[in-house]
């Protein structure tokens, strides 16, 4: 058994090679029975977002698994092995584990601390199981980066700080405003900037949404799209008084809202008016933040958001780097624990063989034993080899976790002091003779 990594992400490869090895839900049942087929490889998960494809292994020979792998990676995205090798990354055990568990804290993402990651390695966890494709470690191995994720999330506030323009517009408008509940947003301009601000304001309790674009078609789409209005860009004047807040965006060389333009209008208003200006060159006359009870943001405002909340975001990242490798040792604790299972449950088996002839022994040199009598027999024998097994089971597992560059010498002298080797030759003349 082996943990493989094959993989490539929007820092070694282009999105034109990026996409054709990308495998939506579809792609991988469509592959499913071929995925289950490839030698060596004993289970795989498949992580694929729009950043990053990668093929998580469980191997059983390190060389023909990656092999075999690429084989298909090549044969399903028409891309050949020396091209892929050129953009593909290939780890293997606590690389790969680290590089997963980095990932799923969002230390990896394009975003630091983005959070999207987290559904993401959801997605491939589901998957492998429903496509049968999976096997136990990488079951746990996907559990445990989940697991780790969430410590990330919640220990730390990496993933709480505004990182893009539009999600900056969002915290300047809770500060200004103190809720978004039942606010309405007027959207000068339907681009695409515009569009995200929109987008994270709707999340966040925006309830009203009033488009207005030089095209009109496009400002219907996108009104349409959260339930809004759509007006034309030459009647957003009169839609002002409507709007709390008012994010703008367009093409134009020269302001489009000047102070003198809406001076009556805010003297005539009892809440307040935040405007969000997104253009450069910029839309909104700077004399408007003279106004009583107007608040302005450019887009050098929330640069300097931006820039804070990174920051912030590489602080954080330092305590997040700190639970993933405590997530790494534990699972290398539990991963490494396995190697000492057949030596303990072979041990386990012959105490308990010595256990059983023994009591059989003592109880046909007693006269008339009771039942009361022989329950206190086999208790006494069980507590005496549940006690002498505990210590040195419990001590071969710490030292898998801990010292695995010493375990195989332990296993292989415990092994010989005790004749386990020679139950294993037993066992399998008695299988033969079967």
């Amino acid at each position: 058994m082996s943990i493989i990594l094959l993989g490539l992400n929007y820092k070694s490869a282009t999105v034109e090679i990026r996409e054709k090895v990308s495998m939506s839900k579809s792609n991988i049942q469509r592959n499913a029975e071929t995925l289950r087929q490839l030698e060596a490889v004993d289970g795989i998960a498949i992580l694929s977002t729009c950043n990053r494809t990668e093929f998580y292994l469980d191997g059983a020979d390190d060389e023909v698994a990656v092999n075999s792998m690429l084989q298909f990676i090549s044969a399903y995205s028409d891309c050949s092995v020396e091209l892929l090798k050129q953009h593909m990354y290939v780890m293997k055990e606590r690389d790969a584990v680290e590089h997963l568990f980095t990932v799923a804290a969002g230390l990896d993402s394009m975003i630091l601390g983005e959070s999207q990651i987290q559904g993401q390695v959801q997605d491939a966890y589901n998957f492998a199981l429903e496509f049968g494709l999976s096997s136990n470690i990488l079951n746990t191995l996907l559990m445990n980066a989940l697991t780790l994720g969430k410590r990330v999330r919640t220990e730390t506030y990496i993933d709480r700080q505004a990182v893009s323009i539009s999600s900056a517009a969002v915290e300047l408008a809770k500060q200004e405003l103190g809720t978004l509940e039942n606010k309405t947003v007027l959207i000068v301009g339907a681009g695409d900037t515009s569009e995200l601000a929109a987008r994270h304001l709707v999340s966040n309790g925006i309830s009203g949404v009033i488009v207005a674009n030089r095209t009109f078609d496009r400002a219907q789409r996108l009104a349409d799209e959260f339930g809004g209005k759509a007006i034309r860009l030459d009647h957003f004047g009169a839609y002002l008084d409507s709007a709390d807040i008012v994010i703008s965006c367009t093409a134009s060389p020269k302001y489009i809202i000047e102070k003198k333009d809406i001076e009556r209008l805010v003297s005539q208003r009892s809440k307040p008016l935040l405007f969000i200006d997104i253009a450069v060159p910029r839309d909104i006359d700077p004399a408007v933040a003279e106004l009583d009870n107007v608040f302005l943001h450019d887009i050098d405002d929330m640069q300097n958001v931006v820039a804070q909340n990174l920051e912030g975001r590489q602080k954080e990242a330092v305590k997040a780097r700190r639970i993933v490798d405590e997530e790494l040792e534990n699972f290398f604790f539990w991963l490494d624990s396995l190697l000492v299972v057949p030596t303990i449950v072979k041990l386990r088996a012959q105490a308990e063989n010595i256990k059983k002839k023994e009591v059989e022994k003592a109880l046909r040199r007693i006269d008339n034993v009771t039942p009361r009598e022989k329950k206190i027999i086999e208790q006494l024998a069980h507590s005496i080899v549940s006690q002498w097994l505990h210590k040195p089971m419990y001590n071969l597992r710490d030292l898998a976790g801990h010292h695995e560059d010493r375990i195989d010498c332990y296993m292989r002298a415990i092994n010989d002091l005790f004749g386990l080797s020679a139950l294993d030759a037993q066992e399998n003349e008695v299988k033969q003779d079967e």
